[in-house]
């Protein structure tokens, strides 16, 4: 789904790595390669199991810090998954994909289109 801004949003599924099977699906979840992590809403995270490990802090862009617990889960993208830690969203916050969830899904942003589509084969060390 496309905004008017020239952002876009995808349908994510997360998923428990501990208890496979269970799947919640947030819709229209905004794309941002400038975000490291994605941020998920802490009632959906809390209500697959997903246990808070970590604390970290992120700058905004008006240099003000936060903090946000966060945790991992299997994140489930146009037929892909990969495993992440994820934000455990406070009200307020952003609801979004980050550039580390993309990563691991092997996918990137077409800018011409707004679409997630397959980044390729990943570079790999030569044998010496």
């Amino acid at each position: 789904m496309r905004d008017d801004m020239g952002t876009f949003r995808v349908d994510v599924e997360l998923e428990n790595p501990t208890r496979p099977g269970q799947r919640r699906t947030l819709k229209a979840v905004l794309v941002d390669a400038g975000a490291e992590l994605s941020w998920v809403p802490a009632e959906v995270l809390e209500s697959l199991g997903i246990e808070r490990y970590n604390r970290w802090r992120f700058r905004q862009a008006d240099g003000t810090i936060l903090e946000r617990w966060t945790g991992a889960a299997f994140v489930h993208v146009a037929g892909k998954r990969t495993s992440d830690d994820v934000v455990f969203g406070e009200p307020g916050d952003l609801v979004l994909l980050g550039s580390r969830t993309l990563e691991g899904l092997n996918v990137r942003i077409e800018p011409v289109t707004k679409r997630l589509v397959d980044a390729g084969p990943a570079p790999a060390a030569a044998a010496a």
